[in-house]
């Protein structure tokens, strides 16, 4: 009887076990926390190599380098204006571009004419190449906002469209059917039941949406800007200031992870609400 008590105590603790550590993780500032150890441990190497010199200051200035030259350009009121029309580009781009890759996806996922029509089309132009866009939308645009925040569109939209088009491709045609049976039909189908069933895919379409767009947008301030952090990186290249150089790619990551974060938080109210 007292091993029947054991074996049962064991298995207890066993099934115990991984909810346990699933309830850990599920922990924001446990998570949080978690998440900071390779960055810091990164950090920590980056100083040690640079105090040993690993590397030349030239290769790889130290994070206090680094530091003190987003301080310089704080100082001369350039660093928050290259962050600032960056961001703007970025959302703006990722915005309309999103909207435009509902649009189409949700048509292109219900239609199958305009899945004919359309689909062969728009996954020929998915697969060119960010930088082959841009000397066409210079000479047809120039080089002032509308190129940039174009480039930023073509990159955001692919993502959105093609998940959203097949998540509603997929939709359980049980629940599309019932629904039908209580009257709705149309955009009012759309929005109630096709819609609210592929929420978690629309949002891994805009979050991979999302990095596109800081994706693009360095390929469009790398070749025609006078602002931004894309131009922050081509500037420090050409003046072989490689502490800039790296300013500008982590604040490109802070700030695609931030954006990130942002739209998760969206995400969860949107499960929430809809799922």
């Amino acid at each position: 009887m007292m091993a029947v008590h054991s074996g049962a105590a064991a298995s207890t603790a066993t099934n115990a076990s991984p909810k346990a550590g699933s309830a850990i993780f599920a922990r924001s500032w446990t998570r949080l926390g978690l998440g900071l150890i390779l960055p810091v441990l990164i950090l920590l190497a980056w100083q040690l190599s640079t105090a040993a010199w690993v590397f030349s200051p030239v290769q790889l200035p130290s994070p206090r380098a680094v530091l003190d030259a987003g301080t310089e350009l704080i100082g001369r009121n350039e660093l928050f204006n290259h962050v600032a029309i960056s961001t703007q580009r970025v959302l703006i781009g990722f915005l309309i571009g999103a909207v435009l890759g509902l649009s189409l996806g949700a048509l292109v996922g219900l239609s199958k004419a305009a899945d004919v029509l359309l689909g062969p089309t728009i996954g020929a132009l998915r697969a060119v190449p960010s930088l082959a866009w841009v000397p066409l939308l210079i000479l047809w645009m120039k080089i002032g906002e509308d190129s940039k925040v174009t480039l930023i569109v073509i990159g955001a939209f692919f993502p959105v469209f093609t998940t959203v088009s097949l998540a509603l491709r997929h939709v359980d045609k049980n629940l599309v059917e019932a629904a039908r049976a209580f009257g709705l039909k149309g955009l009012k189908l759309l929005t109630t039941v096709q819609l609210p069933a592929v929420v978690p895919a629309i949002f891994s379409g805009l979050r991979l949406a999302l990095a596109q767009a800081w994706l693009f947008l360095v390929a469009a301030e790398l070749i025609a800007s006078s602002m931004g952090l894309g131009f922050l990186l081509t500037d420090s290249q050409n003046n072989g200031r490689t502490d800039r150089l790296l300013l500008a790619i982590v604040l490109l990551a802070i700030l695609g992870k931030a954006t990130d974060a942002l739209l998760g938080l969206a995400e969860k109210w949107a499960v929430r609400r809809w799922s």
